[in-house]
């Protein structure tokens, strides 16, 4: 904070920060006002756009740092779904530090090889995931920045990664499921109902909850299918708004008292639930993940078409998913 102000109830306010007409203002000493927020915004509000104005104003004119933040900024970013939002913001976290304050028009294939190939030792997954990342930015600069010609991630291969091949088994599905929450349990064989990705089944509203099924578009194809009502169905649904108690202006499926249901909190509550079916079950593995689920679902699917049951466009994706080896008639 800056030092004491005349009127005690301006105390909090950062340094050359003031109350004007209509908004709060940071007015540098340099000269100039910059407008950081409305003077309904809370304080955390105004101290937030403050350090982003700060931080604005450090960085250096023509970096790729610049560049990310400008990104992070626009209207392409913000049209992403919010987990692929708040992952792409974790990665400008990781690069900013190595190439945040080169120029932007300076940064070189051979630059982002070594990049690649120092993370890969740690995370080959990770330096992939920060390639895409950085490419995005630039292939994004190259549309709006005349200093920007060409798109150095584009010429730098990528680690070959290893497509999953876990699959749960029914004794350990039932294992994890047994530990969980009632509210996670909903969660659970919903997905596997539906053959649902997590972040979609966390964005059901109650209108979704049609007289033919459950409605689900899914983020990532933009698929939209009606998941056709069945027994089992009905008792997970109805388990997940028993668990919503006496919210009244709930309007998701999966929500509790601090509002919809978070992928972090459903995340904790997973890794809890096989911890404690690791120790009952210390002979059964419990190495996959909450999405191995959905790929479960498309294995175990009996009555029909895998391909349109799972909502994917090609074959290929489908095998993707299909965990289990085909049986195949033998001679005789």
């Amino acid at each position: 904070m800056g030092r004491r102000r005349k009127t005690t109830k301006d105390n909090w306010l950062p340094p050359q920060v003031y109350e004007g007409r209509s908004a709060f203002e940071f007015r540098p000493r340099c000269g100039g006002c910059i407008r950081l927020a409305d003077k309904t915004a809370s304080k955390a509000q105004v101290i937030r756009r403050y350090q982003e104005a700060v931080k604005k104003r450090e960085m250096v004119s023509g970096s790729f740092e610049q560049l990310v933040m400008e990104y992070l900024a626009s209207p392409e970013h913000r049209k992403l779904s919010p987990r692929t939002q708040r992952d792409y913001e974790s990665y400008s976290r990781i690069v900013l530090p190595v190439f945040g304050k080169v120029r932007r028009n300076h940064i070189t294939p051979v630059d982002i090889r070594k990049y690649m190939d120092m993370r890969g030792t740690k995370s080959e997954t990770g330096a992939n995931r920060e390639h895409s990342f950085m490419s995005k930015v630039f292939f994004w600069g190259i549309q709006r920045r005349v200093d920007i010609t060409d798109n150095p991630c584009k010429k730098v291969n990528k680690f070959t990664e290893k497509p999953r091949t876990r699959y749960i088994t029914d004794a350990e599905y039932d294992a994890v499921l047994a530990q969980a929450k009632l509210l996670l349990q909903a969660a659970m064989e919903i997905s596997f109902c539906c053959a649902a990705r997590q972040g979609d089944m966390l964005q059901l509203h109650r209108p979704d909850l049609r007289e033919e099924g459950i409605y689900i578009k899914q983020s990532k194809t933009g698929k939209e299918q009606i998941k056709a009502w069945t027994h089992r169905l009905c008792q997970d649904v109805n388990r997940a708004l028993d668990q919503q108690g006496g919210i009244k202006s709930a309007t998701w499926v999966f929500s509790c008292r601090s509002g919809r249901l978070s992928a972090d909190r459903l995340r904790k509550w997973y890794a809890q639930a096989k911890a404690k079916a690791r120790e009952a079950n210390p002979n059964m593995r419990f190495d996959f993940t909450f999405h191995d689920i959905k790929a479960k679902a498309i294995t175990d699917h009996k009555k029909g078409d895998k391909r349109e049951f799972s909502g994917h466009t090609t074959l290929a994706q489908v095998n993707t998913y299909n965990r289990l080896p085909e049986v195949v008639e033998t001679n005789e």
